[in-house]
C-alpha cells in the first residue's frame, strides 16, 4: 500500500512537472541515475547494505521485498526526478539555483524522514540520516553535472564512491 502511494506521488511529479516533450534529453542522465543504484544493489545490498527498504505490512503480505521497492524507485522516482529536477533548474541567479538545489535535497530528505518514521527504511554498518543527506546532497550536484558533462559526473562518482568505501570499510567479499 505505502508502495503505491509512494508510486502515485512520483508518477503526479512524472506528469506534471517533467519534461516530456523533451525526455531524450534526459535519458542518459536517467540512466546514470538508475545504473548507481542497481550497482548498489547488486553489490551491497545483500552482503553489505547501508540501507534496505522494509515493505509496510500491507505490501509484505503481498510479497513485495526490498527489491520490488527497489526497482520502483527505478522505475518511476528517479527518472521523475531527472526529467522535474533538471527540466525546471534555473538557468540564471546563483541565489535561485541554490534555492533550487536545497528545495530538492529537502523534498528527498522529507521522502526520507517519512519512511524511517514509518519504519519503511532501515540503516545498516554505520549509515544514518545525515549520511542520508550528504549522498543526495552529492547526488544532486553530480547529476546536473551528468546532464552537461557525462565523463566529468562519472570522475566525480568515482571518486565519492571511493570516498564511501573507505569510508564504511566496505569488504571485498562483496564482489562476488
Amino acid at each position: 500500500m505505502t508502495n503505491a502511494i509512494y508510486a502515485i506521488f512520483w508518477l503526479g511529479i512524472l506528469i506534471v512537472l517533467g519534461d516530456w516533450r523533451n525526455w531524450r534529453r534526459y535519458y542518459p542522465t536517467i540512466l546514470f541515475f538508475v545504473l548507481g543504484d542497481f550497482i548498489y544493489l547488486y553489490l551491497l545490498s545483500d552482503h553489505y547494505p547501508m540501507w534496505r527498504y522494509v515493505p509496510s505490512s500491507a505490501d509484505s503480505e503481498i510479497g513485495i521485498t526490498n527489491t520490488h521497492i527497489s526497482f520502483s524507485i527505478m522505475l518511476l522516482k528517479y527518472p521523475a526526478t531527472c526529467l522535474a529536477y533538471l527540466s525546471h533548474f534555473p538557468r540564471q541567479g546563483i541565489f535561485m539555483k541554490l534555492f533550487y538545489y536545497f528545495a530538492w535535497l529537502i523534498i528527498y530528505f522529507i521522502n526520507e524522514t517519512i519512511d524511517l518514521h514509518f519504519h519503511l527504511i532501515k540503516y545498516y554498518n554505520g549509515w544514518n540520516i545525515g549520511w542520508s543527506a550528504l549522498f543526495n546532497a552529492v547526488m544532486f550536484f553530480i547529476l546536473k553535472v551528468h546532464f552537461h558533462r557525462p565523463v566529468v559526473a562519472w570522475v566525480l562518482s568515482a571518486i565519492f564512491i571511493v570516498f564511501l568505501w573507505n569510508t564504511f570499510d566496505v569488504p571485498s567479499k562483496v564482489f562476488r
